[in-house]
């Protein structure tokens, strides 16, 4: 049997969720404590992708960037792919996703991605408008709502991922 390692990045706003979608995808656990990042956390999950092989992703969860922050491109330099996070209840951090996406596309031309609008759980209390969906829409992005809180999407997310990271 295979086994393909691929490094894939969590980036996105600070306090969006990225942490704790790694944790529930890799640990199947959520905690409401919240720890920033500092620098980067990496994790592994392999998924059986067929008889023959194994998808070994290597999470590198990157610490929070925002519009007056910078992502370090050392971290992200050698990465097969990334998960773009971004906070229903809080629309900022779409517009945040916008530019990072624009940022990795300059920086290491088309890798796949999928975007993950997080915090579905709080769906009562989202601020994101339907023409800041449509606008992921019009990009053709795909992108998953999710829950790191409930596990909701989250399984979905990576793995629609780890088969972009073969194709």
């Amino acid at each position: 049997m295979s086994v393909i390692s691929k490094k894939i990045c969590m980036i996105g706003d600070f306090s969006v969720g990225k942490t704790s979608l790694t944790s529930r995808f890799v640990k199947n656990i959520f905690s409401d404590k919240y720890f920033s990042t500092v620098g980067v956390k990496v994790n592994a999950k392999e998924l059986q992708i067929s008889q023959q092989s194994v998808l070994k992703l290597m999470i590198w969860d990157v610490a929070g960037k925002d519009t007056f922050t910078t992502l370090d491109d050392n971290y992200l330099r050698g990465s097969s792919g990334y998960l773009l996070v971004a906070d229903g209840t809080r629309p900022q951090t779409i517009e945040t996703a916008f530019k990072l996406q624009e940022h990795m596309q300059h920086k290491f031309g088309e890798i796949p991605f999928c975007m993950l609008i997080n915090k579905c759980d709080l769906k009562s209390e989202w601020q994101c408008s339907k023409n800041e969906l449509d606008a992921i829409r019009r990009e053709g992005w795909e992108y998953f709502e999710t829950s790191a809180k409930t596990g909701e999407g989250v399984e979905m997310a990576f793995l629609t991922l780890g088969k972009k990271l073969l194709q």
